[in-house]
C-alpha cells in the first residue's frame, strides 16, 4: 500500500498537476484573456499592501528560480564544473532561508491583511483568500526543510530530489522510488507544491504569466493629443 501511494503522489500526481497547468492556463487566456490579471484592493491598506507584496514576491522569485535550477540542472554538470553536492547543499540552504524568510513575512502580512479587515475579506473571493493561505503553508514546510537539511550536509539528500524531478521530466517511469524514503515534511512539501501548480490556472497566480517583462527594454510611449481633440475635450 505504501508503494502504490509514494508511486501515486511522485510518479502519477506530477504529471496531472503539470498537465493541467499547461492546459489550463491556455484554455483560460483563450476564454478569458481580460481575467488573466490579478485583481486589486490597493486602496485599502496600501502601505500593508506595498510592503508585503515586494517582500513575497522577491522572495518567491529567488525561491522559484532556485528550486527551477536546482532540481533541474543535470547532477552531471555540478560534477563536470567540480561543485560538491555540499556546498550546492549550504548554498541552498543559506539562500533560501533568506528568501523564505522574506516570503513568508510578505505571506503574513498579505495573508493578515485578507483576514483581518473587514472591507477586504468582503471584496476577497475564496480563491483569493485559498490560494494565499496554501502558499503560505507551502512557506512553513519549506522552511521547516532546512534543520532537516542541515543533518545531510553532504548533498545526499538533495541529489535525491534532483533525481526525481529529472526523472519526471524525462518520463523515467520509476522516478517516485527516489523519494519514497524522503522525509514526511519533504513529501508534503513536494505534494503541496504540485496541488499549487495544479491550482494555478483557475487562481490569481495566473497573473504571473503576463508580467510586463517586455516594457523593461522598451523605450516607453509619447502621448500625443491633436489641436482639435483638445478643444472637444475642453
Amino acid at each position: 500500500m505504501a508503494d502504490f501511494l509514494n508511486h501515486l503522489l511522485f510518479g502519477i500526481y506530477p504529471y496531472i498537476a503539470l498537465s493541467v497547468l499547461a492546459i489550463g492556463s491556455i484554455i483560460r487566456f483563450d476564454r478569458e484573456p481580460y481575467g488573466w490579471r490579478s485583481g486589486s484592493s490597493q486602496l485599502l491598506r496600501r502601505k500593508q499592501l506595498m510592503v508585503g507584496s515586494v517582500l513575497f514576491h522577491l522572495g518567491v522569485i529567488v525561491i522559484f528560480f532556485g528550486h527551477l535550477g536546482g532540481l533541474l540542472t543535470p547532477i552531471f554538470l555540478f560534477d563536470a564544473l567540480g561543485i560538491p553536492h555540499s556546498a550546492k547543499q549550504i548554498l541552498a540552504i543559506v539562500v533560501g532561508g533568506v528568501a523564505g524568510t522574506l516570503a513568508f513575512a510578505g505571506a503574513t502580512l498579505l495573508l493578515h491583511r485578507r483576514l483581518f479587515d473587514a472591507r477586504i475579506r468582503a471584496t476577497s473571493s475564496f480563491s483569493d483568500i485559498m490560494i494565499l493561505a496554501l502558499l503560505w503553508i507551502q512557506l512553513v514546510l519549506g522552511m521547516s526543510t532546512i534543520p532537516l537539511s542541515m543533518g545531510h550536509l553532504d548533498g545526499g539528500e538533495m541529489v535525491k530530489f534532483m533525481t526525481w524531478a529529472q526523472g519526471i521530466f524525462t518520463f523515467q517511469s520509476g522516478a517516485s522510488s527516489y523519494v519514497a524514503d524522503a522525509h514526511i515534511v519533504f513529501k508534503l512539501h513536494l505534494v503541496l507544491g504540485l496541488t499549487i501548480l495544479l491550482l494555478f490556472p483557475f487562481t490569481r497566480l495566473v497573473h504571473m504569466l503576463s508580467a510586463p517583462v517586455r516594457y523593461l527594454w522598451r523605450s516607453g510611449y509619447q502621448i500625443v493629443r491633436s489641436r482639435k481633440m483638445a478643444m472637444r475635450n475642453g
